[in-house]
């Protein structure tokens, strides 16, 4: 009876404790995907919808699309739990990960060279004759965001090397808020030139533009493909399955859309290189 009875108290104590453990992995009913502000409202939906269709379908549980008028509105909504999972650029995902409890789960694959990453280029508007460095100089300028790594992390790095102090270089110095908004300023003549990448360019190829309507000037060096994130406080297991459907992704329409190959495995120590980017920036600033 002594044998029994230690057997159903052991027996109740592993329910218990596998309870508490289910207890503690429970789900929410919903999560809040969101989205730096790369391009338009618009735009943004037509790309990363059916991406969060699918984590929804994949997950059993309701996605809700968030955007924010800018990159630090998703840091700070993830900040203050209000987002779980987002898509980051390198820069806004450092900042995240310092700020806001932020884990890179995935990094996006481009669509053009099939590398974990992508590259920062300059534009300006084809037949304006600005084809070089030297030749926007005393133009007008547009950074997008000051969290942006494309946009004006790796720009500010070049522009400071090169010993060019972009406020006294160009004539005229604005942040677009975003890569479509950057680029579209460009072709419609209201900026000289601007920052943007090649992965957030061609998602506006025959709809917004045509590659034709610019020069590219200067293509920067590979930077780390952009994150997916999600807080590191959800369930272990719900992150793992955030994981698996980003990384099982595969919707032709879907990457056609997003111009990538999709997402593969990813953790924090790849936006390292990002990370001394923004420290030879702070180093650079100093010196001038």
């Amino acid at each position: 009876m002594k044998i029994v009875k230690k057997l159903a108290v052991g027996a109740l104590a592993l329910t218990l404790g596998v309870t508490s453990m289910l207890g503690q992995e429970k789900w929410p009913d919903k999560i809040t995907f969101g989205v730096i502000p790369v391009a338009g409202a618009t735009s943004m939906k037509e790309n990363f919808g059916p991406l969060a269709d699918y984590l929804a379908k994949s997950l059993g549980i309701k996605v809700e699309m968030k955007l924010a008028g800018d990159y630090t509105g998703i840091i700070t909504g993830m900040q203050h739990k209000h987002i779980d999972v987002a898509y980051f650029g390198p820069k806004s995902y450092v900042e995240a990960a310092k700020r806001a409890n932020a884990e890179a789960l995935v990094v996006e694959v481009d669509g053009e060279s099939g590398l974990p990453g992508y590259n920062g280029i300059i534009i300006t508007k084809k037949g304006s004759g600005l084809k070089t460095l030297a030749d926007i100089k005393g133009k007008t300028w547009a950074f997008t965001s000051s969290q942006s790594t494309s946009g004006t992390l790796v720009p500010t790095v070049m522009f400071s090397k090169k010993g060019i102090v972009p406020t006294k270089y160009f004539s005229k110095v604005l942040y677009s808020g975003g890569h479509e908004a950057s680029i579209l300023s460009v072709k419609a003549g209201k900026v000289d030139a601007a920052s943007t990448n090649n992965l957030d360019f061609n998602r506006g190829v025959g709809k917004q533009w045509q590659k034709d309507d610019f020069n590219v000037l200067w293509t920067s060096d590979l930077i780390p493909g952009a994150p997916m994130a999600a807080r590191k406080d959800l369930p272990t297991s719900l992150k793992m399955a955030i994981k698996g459907a980003f990384i099982s992704y595969n919707d032709p329409e879907g990457l056609k859309r997003l111009k990538n190959k999709g997402f593969i495995k990813g953790d924090d120590s790849v936006y390292n290189p990002v990370r001394e980017l923004i420290k030879l920036k702070n180093e650079l600033k100093k010196k001038q």
